[in-house]
């Protein structure tokens, strides 16, 4: 455990207030879910909740699935890494954290597809773009996003998009049950 130097005390209600620089730097929204451990030293520990990383079996099975039935590069992530990959090197993408470019789409809750002769939307920093993104969203909230990603800028299928858009609806309805 890391000390960051900083002290807030409980309120009468028993809350705490998380200091803006430790949300921006851990990417903590107003909303985000948050889990609550202790440690045998009497340590209060808080882990940002992922329900998307909950069922990575899941993920990594719509992945593979897009990848071998239309030999598209797909991902699975929460609203900060890839959960599940297919089609693109796991070692460099699985765990890798999205852009911030990439959040901006989630935050506009609907399908994107690139268009030609635009710049791409990194995943991350390194390498590949998205070719279709659709958020997750569950009971409201986007919890993650599906993609499929290339290595050059393309135009998406009609196929692709149906696709993915598939992809999301039902991992969002997936959370929901």
């Amino acid at each position: 455990m890391k000390a960051t130097g900083i002290v807030r005390r409980i309120d009468d209600l028993g809350r705490v207030v998380i200091p803006k620089e430790i949300r921006r730097t851990m990417r903590i929204r107003e909303g985000d879910p948050l889990e609550i451990y202790t440690d045998r030293e009497g340590g209060v520990i808080f882990k940002k909740y992922s329900p998307v990383g909950e069922m990575p079996e899941e993920a990594q099975g719509w992945c593979d699935t897009l990848q071998k039935s239309c030999g598209m590069a797909a991902v699975v992530f929460d609203r900060d890494e890839v959960i599940a990959c297919a089609g693109v090197p796991k070692a460099k993408t699985l765990e890798q954290k999205i852009s911030p470019a990439l959040d901006g789409l989630l935050e506009k809750r609907a399908l994107y597809t690139a268009r030609p002769g635009e710049e791409g939307i990194p995943l991350g920093p390194e390498g590949y773009t998205v070719a279709v993104l659709m958020p997750i969203v569950s009971e409201g909230d986007v919890i993650g996003g599906v993609a499929s990603l290339t290595a050059s800028p393309r135009e998406a299928a009609e196929p692709e998009t149906s696709l993915i858009r598939t992809a999301g609806l039902f991992l969002g309805r997936r959370m929901e049950s």
